[in-house]
């Protein structure tokens, strides 16, 4: 193991737009493996935009993004097995039970039928579902559901997850089982987070945060340096000064 290991996600000078209007603004921030990084941004700051060039539902026209070292624009199917997602919108077959699912999704992936049922009890196993695989996607509460989504997201052991607010509309216990869950996923197996989110109990103090605001970077850095940009002691603080609009 190399004592500077290339980042998981490297995202440079990347600028998008609808039109004349400017989603996504010269944004660069890189993100390390075993690393939670928090994007912490209101409703319209550009998460989703920037989540959709990551994954290559849009093409990126200006810019460049490196998924694990491999430009996501070069090799994209390279870049994109390194890769995996949890949208905020679910997308689970709710007719399908929780194994059928997730061997789709494994079968998508060239995993072996050997190879799934293993990776499929390994991550369910570690959310405490094992024992609800034979059930029906449509039995499962919400926030079960998510935890379904997350395992489905790992079975190729992919090198960067992609969360794009997945606790909204969840309980309360529901939210905190996922957020604990994750972060633990980091600190234990190296994976390198990008957790999109404008909810501020959602971050740990070791977090990394990057706080989006009209298309554009307000601030990057550990929490501690973000809280120094802004000169508060809070990250709700931080994040109301460093999003606030002009007068």
């Amino acid at each position: 193991m190399t004592s500077n290991p290339s980042p998981a996600l490297s995202v440079t000078g990347l600028s998008y737009a609808y039109g004349k209007k400017k989603a996504l603004d010269r944004v660069s921030f890189a993100v390390a493996p075993g690393q939670c990084a928090i994007l912490l941004g209101p409703n319209g700051a550009g998460k989703t935009t920037l989540f959709s060039l990551i994954t290559r539902l849009y093409a990126s026209r200006e810019g460049r993004i490196e998924i694990a070292g491999y430009d996501v624009k070069k090799v994209p199917s390279r870049a994109l097995a390194q890769l995996g997602v949890v949208f905020q919108q679910p997308t689970l077959d709710l007719d399908l039970s929780v194994l059928q699912n997730l061997h789709y999704h494994a079968s998508l992936h060239g995993l072996s039928r050997r190879q799934a049922d293993a990776r499929i009890r390994e991550e369910l196993e570690r959310q405490g579902m094992y024992e609800r695989r034979k059930e029906k996607v449509r039995q499962l509460n919400g926030g079960h559901r998510r935890r379904v989504e997350i395992a489905r997201a790992l079975l190729h052991n992919p090198r960067l997850l992609l969360l794009d607010e997945p606790t909204v509309g969840l309980d309360v216990p529901s939210r905190k089982a996922i957020v604990d869950y994750v972060h633990r996923l980091c600190s234990d197996s190296g994976i390198a987070v990008l957790w999109a989110t404008h909810l501020i109990d959602e971050i740990y103090e070791d977090d990394r945060l990057i706080v989006l605001h009209r298309g554009a970077v307000q601030a990057e850095g550990s929490v501690s340096e973000v809280l120094k940009t802004a000169g508060v002691e809070t990250v709700g603080d931080a994040f109301h000064i460093l999003t606030r609009e002009a007068a």
